[in-house]
């Protein structure tokens, strides 16, 4: 979704106020500000839509910082473990976001902008007025146009009219829309859908898995809590199982306080080989630790058709939160 310089003119930069700290800056303010042109991205780190779209956010960053372009990314948590500034310094770091960064974990800044996405771009001129916005992934040539048109606006008297063309790998591919078949699918009770297995919520229960799972079903193996935002692993081994229909495979999960915990990732009850993700190897062996992110653990190689994952933990602990694909 994309609005392009149709806001009324007194929409202005709400600011930042209600951040609770920064992370590459100092404090920014819509003041301070005035003479640049601004670009506000809400995101949150586990985010895979988000992540397929930081290629293009960075390389804004990096090619028109010199023309006047400050890039302020707002970091909104979704999960808990969102919440805490290490894990979104970690992140940071990991993913190459060297640019401002606006720590929002009381939804302060969240609710001044009226945000309800993750993505979100906002496009301010260098009067304050927001200009631009747009929600979700796509849209990349409107709002490199967008920041083009008000940099000259704002005086810069030699703006390039090229567009940037990031690296299509890793986090940062666009997914796959034309086989893309299985959603973004929760493992908590508030948010599950297509769970096919049958038992209690909140406390320990013996899950396992049924003779036929359907596209997009899952089911757990072992002795879980389905708790309302996660699934945890009590047994000493138990299983996560997806009927899916897509290249990629990723999976939010975090280890237990214990410390690290191994897993093993199996595609129709074989090893993905050539098909596996950065966080397993081709005999899908891979290793859960701190801190809780995404990890991408199937990009197939082969034409995408229904496939069974399945991932094995063999200590108790692992907690596993959401499913997305690509």
């Amino acid at each position: 979704m994309s609005l392009f310089a149709k806001l009324r003119s007194e929409t202005n930069l709400p600011g930042f106020d209600g951040a609770t700290g920064w992370l590459n800056s100092d404090p920014l303010t819509p003041e301070g500000l005035l003479g640049k042109v601004v670009l506000v991205d809400f995101w949150t780190y586990t985010c895979i839509n988000w992540l397929r779209t930081l290629g293009y956010v960075r390389a804004w960053h990096e090619k028109y910082v010199g023309e006047g372009l400050v890039v302020v990314g707002v970091h909104t948590p979704e999960f808990p473990f969102e919440h805490e500034a290490d894990n979104v310094r970690w992140a940071a770091h990991y993913q190459r976001v060297d640019y401002p960064i606006a720590l929002d974990p009381d939804f302060g800044v969240w609710r001044a902008f009226n945000n309800n996405y993750w993505p979100a771009v906002y496009l301010a001129d260098a009067e304050g007025r927001i200009r631009h916005m747009h929600f979700g992934e796509g849209g990349y040539e409107e709002t490199e146009l967008a920041i083009q048109m008000l940099l000259r606006e704002s005086g810069v008297a030699s703006v390039p009219e090229s567009f940037v063309s990031p690296a299509d790998e890793g986090f940062e591919a666009q997914a796959d829309w034309q086989t893309l078949g299985s959603p973004e699918t929760y493992l908590g009770y508030e948010q599950a859908q297509g769970f096919g297995g049958s038992g209690e919520y909140d406390r320990p229960e013996d899950f396992d898995v049924p003779e036929r799972l359907d596209r997009n079903e899952w089911a757990l193996a072992g002795n879980w809590t389905i708790g309302p935002g996660k699934s945890v692993l009590n047994g000493e081994s138990g299983s996560l199982v997806f009927r899916f229909h897509a290249r990629d495979v990723n999976l939010v999960m975090g280890p237990p306080a214990s410390g690290k915990v191994k897993f093993r990732v199996t595609v129709g009850g074989e090893p993905p080989g050539d098909s596996h993700g950065l966080h397993v190897d081709a005999e899908g062996n891979g290793t859960l630790d701190a801190p809780p992110r995404l990890h991408q653990l199937v990009r197939e190689q082969r034409p995408v058709t229904d496939r069974t994952f399945e991932i094995t933990f063999d200590e108790p602990g692992a907690e596993v939160y959401c499913f997305t694909f690509g």
